[in-house]
């Protein structure tokens, strides 16, 4: 029962250290096995960049089956004949060729020579058509002499030559005799032979493709890159990279060490950002935003992808829209340290993140302007270039950045920092957060509501619009979010559409329905205004965070006139007090607490029948003295060096407006 109590009363914290932890397995299950050793090359990679490398291991690249299949068919369509000279059965035709000279001289004298010729070229046995194209091999004895199948008669050429020479003599001379008989083959298919070789160089194909053993340097710094060595360098880091030794311990300590860091973000909202770390829904988005860049960066490096194409500046600009720059640049780090890893050279890495990183703060301090993303995107490539130029030539190497190749993801990743707009618009969705750009929107006078504040109660218009100046100058002085604490004072006020003129600032001189009414029906009409308000805000889906300021800018302070006169009607009548003050809650935030002092100094103010500078500083000093001693501001992060400098802001800026000045005696 008292863990259960216990996790009942932290269960706030608990969930924050769930996420933690949850988001640090997620990690420690995605980075590599062990350090990595490089990084895979494509083909925008011209020259190695990185120190001569050098196998640490025996590494032997397999061919596929498909391989190996089309190698074996090239050597057999490759592979030689062999032939064997048999002139037995030739020297035999012969003998019979020369019997033919006591019988019929006429017929040898026109045999003889052309016989000799064809012998002399030699008759080679007749093979397939497909075949005749090979080298061939003429064996004789233990020596074997190269040739080219075409450069001696086949039985057919040789008739074909036979006949045509005997048609240019007296083929009347042959009457009777069958000059085919005397013809013979000499060179015979040796068919042991060539199978012999055919299977002597099949079985000498390796399943390798490449060898490398231990020591041996794949390549060497500057070195131009082919496809072949590209090739044998992502398959050496394949192997290097996945082939870590994933033992107990060993992920142990790799997620102690990712929990530490993911922890260091977690304490530094809980000391320096206390608002952020008390919304769950914000820590969650934080945490979001370091996984989602993880996964990215394991998938691009899994699939040798080009890694540096990631757009990385987006994480400070995404948190400093919804946050501030310091949490921005605190994020920033968190995701570089954690996404070095997949990294071979972490601090080239780290230098190239980082500092485009704070270089996109600088553009992005003061989100107003769309053109800012624009410009954030361009800074991010520049300081990329000059990042790498100066890190390439001072420490790396220096051929690679003549290289235009090298530059390409840069500039892919600079364009990605576009994307932060639609990103931004669905975080808005998701998360319910409010973006610079949506306050700019929200203030913009054709909005519906101020637009009919401005048409149907101009007093309660022009008492926002005072406010708003008040407030945002004292926030731009203290620090803080001056285009919320304008938007929000815009928007303060918006319940008195539904009765105008119970409100000063919209009656005409010298009547008032209050006159004629109760002063605790009153003092309800009054307070009703913020209900009003807020109900009006949510109906016109007005973000949290402005309807927060027509929570607050009243806090729970009374209605001090009708309380007041409630009392005097009443006498030793009891009656009920809290009719007459606020539903709260009080301000939690600078700029809340800001508005309430804003919004009560410029009220006042009207009701001033001399706006002379004494009466103002005194106006100003009685508001906010009372605002702290009915402790509306121990909720909010204001210190009283920032309430004296807002003293002196508003009593500056009311001067201004009613050109008070100070009366010196004569």
């Amino acid at each position: 029962m008292n863990i259960l109590s216990f996790i009942q009363s932290k269960h706030n914290l608990i969930f924050k250290l769930v996420i933690v932890f949850a988001c640090s397995v997620c990690i420690v299950a995605l980075l590599p096995g062990k350090q990595v050793k490089g990084l895979r090359v494509g083909s925008f990679d011209a020259i190695w960049a990185g120190p001569d490398l050098v196998a640490e291991e025996d590494l032997f690249l397999k061919k596929s089956q498909d391989e190996i299949e089309a190698e074996k068919k090239t050597i057999e369509s490759a592979a030689p004949l062999f032939f064997e000279n048999r002139e037995e059965e030739k020297d035999k035709k012969l003998n019979d060729l020369d019997l033919l000279k006591q019988n019929n001289l006429k017929a040898y004298l026109l045999l003889k020579p052309v016989f000799d010729s064809i012998y002399q070229r030699g008759v080679i046995e007749s093979i397939d058509i497909a075949q005749q194209g090979k080298q061939i091999f003429l064996a004789n004895g233990n020596f074997a002499e190269a040739g080219i199948y075409f450069d001696f008669f086949t039985i057919k050429t040789a008739a074909d030559f036979i006949e045509l020479e005997l048609n240019k003599n007296k083929k009347s001379d042959l009457a009777g005799v069958n000059y085919l008989n005397f013809l013979s083959i000499t060179y015979f298919f040796n068919k042991e032979k060539t199978h012999f070789y055919l299977n002597s160089k099949l079985d000498q194909v390796s399943v390798y493709k490449t060898s490398v053993l231990k020591g041996q340097t794949l390549v060497k710094r500057g070195e131009p890159l082919t496809n072949n060595k590209r090739f044998l360098i992502n398959h050496y880091f394949y192997l290097q990279n996945n082939n870590g030794n994933s033992s107990v311990i060993k992920l142990l300590f790799s997620w102690l060490l990712v929990f530490l860091i993911l922890i260091v973000l977690l304490c530094y909202l809980l000391f320096f950002r206390k608002l952020i770390f008390g919304q769950n829904k914000q820590i969650v988005f934080l945490y979001l935003i370091v996984i989602v860049s993880v996964i990215s960066t394991f998938i691009f490096s899994k699939y040798g992808l080009l890694v540096m194409a990631l757009p990385f500046a987006l994480v400070p600009i995404l948190v400093r829209v919804f946050f501030d720059s310091r949490t921005a640049l605190f994020t920033h780090l968190i995701v570089v340290l954690i996404c070095s890893f997949f990294m071979a050279d972490k601090l080239e890495f780290i230098l190239l993140q980082l500092l485009s990183g704070i270089g996109t703060l600088f553009t992005v301090a003061e989100m107003r302007k769309r053109q800012q993303i624009v410009n954030a995107a361009a800074l991010v490539f520049i300081f990329y270039v000059l990042i790498f130029v100066s890190y390439q030539i001072g420490f790396g190497t220096p051929q690679l950045v003549k290289k235009v190749s090298v530059y390409v993801p840069f500039a892919v990743s600079s364009v990605l920092v576009l994307l932060a707009y639609p990103i931004i618009l669905l975080t808005e969705k998701m998360f319910g957060f409010i973006s610079d750009f949506k306050l700019l929107e929200l203030s913009d006078l054709n909005q519906p509501l101020l637009r009919q504040l401005s048409q149907e109660v101009p007093g309660t218009f022009q008492h926002s619009l005072q406010v708003a100046n008040l407030a945002e100058e004292a926030i731009y002085y203290i620090g803080g979010n001056t285009l919320l604490v304008r938007t929000g004072a815009m928007y303060h006020d918006i319940g008195k559409i539904k009765n105008p003129n119970f409100f000063t600032e919209n009656q005409a001189k010298g009547y008032s329905p209050h006159q004629e009414m109760d002063p605790a029906e009153s003092a309800k009409i009054i307070i009703n205004h913020v209900i009003l308000g807020v109900e009006l805000a949510k109906a016109n889906n007005l973000p949290e965070q402005i309807i927060d300021f027509i929570r607050t800018h009243h806090g729970t302070t009374n209605v001090g006139y009708f309380l007041n006169l409630m009392k005097e009607q009443s006498g030793s009548k009891a009656f009920n007090e809290s009719e007459f003050r606020y539903p709260g809650p009080i301000p939690f935030s600078k700029e809340t607490a800001v508005l309430m002092m804003a919004d009560g100094v410029e009220a006042a103010s009207r009701s001033l029948k001399s706006h002379d500078a004494l009466s103002i500083n005194e106006l100003v000093d009685n508001i906010i003295d009372y605002k702290i001693s009915q402790n509306q501001f121990i909720n909010s992060d204001i210190t009283f060096k920032d309430i004296t400098t807002i003293r002196k802001i508003f009593k500056k800026r009311l001067m201004n407006i009613y050109h008070a000045r100070i009366e010196y005696p004569i």
